[in-house]
């Protein structure tokens, strides 16, 4: 869904726009008004899913290298800052994945990224990018012979079954089969406090509740008070022998 104005962007729907629809949200807006204070803060929103390029125009070099069909291109607030270059970065290795945008791209496609890391399976991965990875995807492995790797309501097809995506990667005469599904995104939770929250405390202002306050203060305070008061100031203290067995007088 097409945002109404660059100021709307955030860490969430960057990934939603290409460069150009980028591009022409923050023109619109130049056109609006004046978003100085706002332009650093929107220049690293979009530098999550982009390539963000500031180059110099009157460089020839500069010019044939960041104004090609691939780049779209926006204008600072500010005079003399000179022009930006934006391009979706490439996710072409495994190495290219983050926290952030593991969480924008499909099963299919980690899988694929996983097949090209020299085919050695999940634990030639790093254990960096296993974690990232599994921040955004649940992933679970197994080995078997190649001659049972699709036995019928075997877990292959009991996995497919469930949603994931399969890898298959020969080993000899043992094929590795690694599953990947994408995780729920996670709300967060909410902590509300049911103190004061009785039906008949729901009425409660805020003047009421600083007197029940004041009432518990009195109330711990008296308490206090008897404990002193009857608590002796000298206890009962019995003659012992040196093996603490009373003595008698």
């Amino acid at each position: 869904m097409l945002l109404e104005s660059i100021l709307d962007l955030n860490s969430n729907n960057v990934w939603t726009l290409n460069e150009f629809q980028i591009a022409d949200l923050w023109e619109a807006e130049k056109k609006e008004g004046d978003f100085t204070t706002s332009e650093d803060k929107l220049l690293n929103i979009i530098r999550l899913a982009f390539d963000v390029v500031h180059y110099n125009e009157e460089d020839p070099r500069e010019k044939v290298r960041y104004e090609g069909s691939e780049w779209a291109h926006l204008t600072h607030n500010r005079p003399g800052r000179g022009t930006v270059a934006l391009r979706r970065k490439n996710i072409s290795r495994i190495t290219d994945l983050s926290y952030e945008n593991v969480r924008h791209i499909t099963a299919a496609t980690l899988l694929e990224l996983i097949d090209r890391n020299f085919g050695g399976g999940w634990e030639s991965i790093s254990l960096q990018i296993r974690d990232i990875i599994e921040s955004g995807f649940d992933v679970s492995t197994t080995q078997l012979p190649a001659s049972r790797i699709h036995a019928p309501g075997g877990t292959l097809e009991h996995k497919v079954q469930q949603g994931y995506d399969v890898l298959e990667i020969p080993k000899g005469t043992w094929v590795e089969a690694i599953f990947a599904k994408k995780k729920d995104p996670v709300e967060k939770l909410r902590f509300e406090s049911s103190f004061y929250k009785s039906e008949e405390d729901e009425n409660l202002n805020d003047e009421d509740v600083e007197d029940m306050d004041d009432r518990d203060e009195d109330e711990e305070e008296e308490e206090d008070e008897n404990f002193y008061t009857n608590y002796s100031a000298e206890a009962e203290v019995k003659n012992e022998d040196e093996e603490g067995f009373p003595v008698e007088e």
